[in-house]
């Protein structure tokens, strides 16, 4: 792990925990969950937000006021866009992502979830989705909650990251190590 990664994963650590707490004293977890869900999804989603956000090109004003209108056309408020804005003003939005994990993680920790990375070349149905966590369920043991992720780079099956397990059903792995085979046949 380099430096910066140490810096932004104690970063995300602290800023996630002190939302986590924030939310919980005032009861509005869930509520605040699905607000850094949204904007988490606005941020995979946009490309100008993802600049915006990495950029040290802006400046915490311009970021601020760029924030605080996405927010706004979100309708992203409360503790949560509280919260961002915080991160945009302190120079601290680069690791926004990263923040957005570290609760999520202590939401599922104090539910007793773990959460599993799932990674699909397209967004399944939500039978499919249903399926998929109870499978999931069924080999951790308690609930699942499923981190989606679409990558058509790997044209079917999917990717499962659970806990230190994984389990690649690629159709991009499949091809690679028929590949690999047919080489070391001729």
């Amino acid at each position: 792990m380099t430096g910066d990664d140490a810096t932004v994963s104690g970063i995300a650590r602290r800023y996630g925990s002190a939302l986590y707490e924030l939310a919980r004293e005032q009861g509005a977890v869930d509520a605040v969950l699905a607000d850094l869900d949204r904007f988490a999804g606005l941020l995979h989603e946009s490309e100008d937000l993802r600049r915006l956000v990495h950029s040290p090109v802006f400046s915490a004003e311009e970021q601020l006021a760029a924030v605080t209108a996405v927010l706004a056309r979100a309708g992203i408020g409360g503790l949560a866009g509280n919260f961002i804005r915080l991160t945009a003003k302190n120079r601290r939005l680069f690791a926004i992502a990263d923040m957005i994990k570290a609760f999520r993680a202590l939401v599922a920790q104090a539910r007793g979830e773990v959460t599993a990375e799932v990674t699909l070349a397209e967004r399944p149905s939500d039978a499919r989705l249903r399926d998929i966590a109870e499978a999931l369920r069924a080999v951790a043991g308690r609930e699942v909650r499923l981190d989606l992720k679409v990558d058509p780079s790997i044209i079917g099956g999917l990717i499962v990251r659970l806990g230190s397990r994984m389990v690649d059903t690629s159709l991009k792995t499949k091809l690679t190590q028929m590949q690999l085979a047919m080489k070391e046949v001729r």
